[in-house]
């Protein structure tokens, strides 16, 4: 596949922004690359595209498959794996933020919960505080995200687009 300088620029950047996001640049650079192709593309395709070694592009595909945004694609008459985003650009950035609250807030959330629960049979009262404040943060930004995954895309991108709206409506409720 050739890329326009446009292309490799995005490619380049979204990898930059992976690592700041903690994802393998590499990956980030596959997913870019994925993103912006107007059909699958296969694993030797990938690596001859970014120049990156093939077992490197078979171990970025894995893990974005366990992301669950790309999925596997075959062709009639072609025995390899061809690779594409899954769903649209909102849908993509929905299963990211789901695999991240999965590695990152749910395992903090589950330590939380034990620190209290051991901290209530007796510890020190601050660090109990301070436990219990951040408990709180995570169980309510939790609950928020339950919320907000019961809300279509296309209703979360209208209320987004309604801008001040919202925001005028809101402060109809006290704090």
């Amino acid at each position: 596949m050739e890329l326009t300088p446009i292309a490799q620029k995005f490619i380049v950047h979204w990898g930059e922004m992976g690592e700041k996001w903690g994802i393998n640049r590499t990956v980030a650079q596959i997913h870019g690359l994925l993103y912006l192709s107007p059909e699958p593309l296969n694993a030797e395709e990938i690596s001859d595209t970014l120049s990156v070694a093939r077992s490197t592009v078979s171990v970025g595909l894995h893990e974005l498959e366990s992301w669950g945004i790309i999925r596997v694609v075959h062709t009639l008459g072609d025995r390899t794996d061809r690779f594409e985003i899954k769903g649209d650009v909102y849908e993509m950035f929905r299963f990211i933020v789901e695999y991240r609250k999965r590695r990152e807030v749910d395992p903090t959330l589950g330590m939380l919960r034990e620190a209290m629960v051991e901290l209530e049979a007796g510890g020190d009262p601050h660090t109990r505080e301070k436990i219990g404040e951040m408990l709180a943060l995570f169980e309510t930004s939790d609950s928020l995200y339950r919320q907000i995954q019961k809300v279509s895309t296309q209703t979360i991108v209208r209320i987004a687009k309604m801008g001040d709206i919202v925001s005028k409506i809101l402060k109809f409720f006290p704090e």
